[in-house]
């Protein structure tokens, strides 16, 4: 029997990681590859490769549904085999109040951040199966999952829709050995925060509002991702882990 750190290990495995080139993304694939996993980050402008990191960058448009099987075929090239995992950190944000919320921002947000997700799991999910291989799908959820924020009414529903997802996967997947779980970030600084950060009073609000009194480090959520990826979360399928410093809990 293996000890329980040895359960964490990510060693052999193989994980397609979207929005991988910066950001939560970018710290989600090396914080992966850290645990011993060779990963493949994918991003419209990928990063560099960076010899001996694990982390093979590639490029690719989640938003283009029709060549999700052709961006799943690279990564099994690069990585030399079916994909174990798949981590969708690809997202999109757009600002504005609700009453004059462009149509067309809604419909990019729902395509990345909602479509192109479930299309993407759809695509991996076949494989696993056909090779009859057990794995782990996680999803990036939000705060906005589990309750209502102003301004951003298409992304809180893509994040709520997220959850959908998940559940539904997670109990139709689960006869297949196949987990579905979402990672839920709080405030972290990330392009799609900045103009929040830049807001002298509105960072201060929210400061007052984490119980842990600070805001998120990409690294904070390398933790729950292999958690979740590795074997230490085999019975665990279905749920969204909060990585939010207590904001969902106060």
């Amino acid at each position: 029997m293996s000890g329980v750190l040895d359960r964490f290990s990510l060693s052999g495995r193989r994980v397609l990681v979207t929005g991988g080139s910066r950001g939560l993304g970018r710290a989600m694939a090396t914080g992966l590859a850290e645990a011993g996993a060779r990963v493949a980050a994918v991003a419209r402008t990928p990063a560099q490769d960076e010899p001996g990191s694990g982390v093979v960058n590639l490029a690719g448009d989640v938003a283009d549904t029709a060549r999700l099987g052709a961006l799943v075929d690279e990564a099994e090239r690069v990585l030399g085999g079916t994909v174990d995992s798949v981590v969708h950190a690809a997202g999109v944000q757009h600002r504005s109040p609700a009453v004059d919320f462009p149509l067309e921002e809604w419909e990019r947000l729902i395509r990345v951040n909602l479509t192109a997700p479930f299309v993407l799991s759809q695509e991996v999910a076949r494989r696993q199966i056909d090779a009859n291989l057990e794995g782990s799908h996680v999803f990036v959820a939000s705060l906005t999952s589990t309750l209502g924020l102003p301004n951003i009414a298409a992304y809180g529903a893509t994040k709520s829709g997220v959850m959908g997802i998940v559940r539904s996967l997670a109990v139709e997947w689960a006869p297949q050995g196949i987990r579905v779980n979402a990672v839920g970030p709080g405030y972290f600084r990330t392009a799609l925060t900045e103009s929040l950060f830049q807001d002298d009073e509105a960072r201060e609000r929210l400061m007052k509002r984490i119980p842990q009194k600070r805001f998120g480090s990409p690294d904070d959520l390398a933790g729950a991702l292999v958690f979740l990826a590795s074997d230490a979360s085999a019975y665990v399928t279905g749920q969204l882990l909060m990585v939010d410093g207590g904001w969902t809990a106060a």
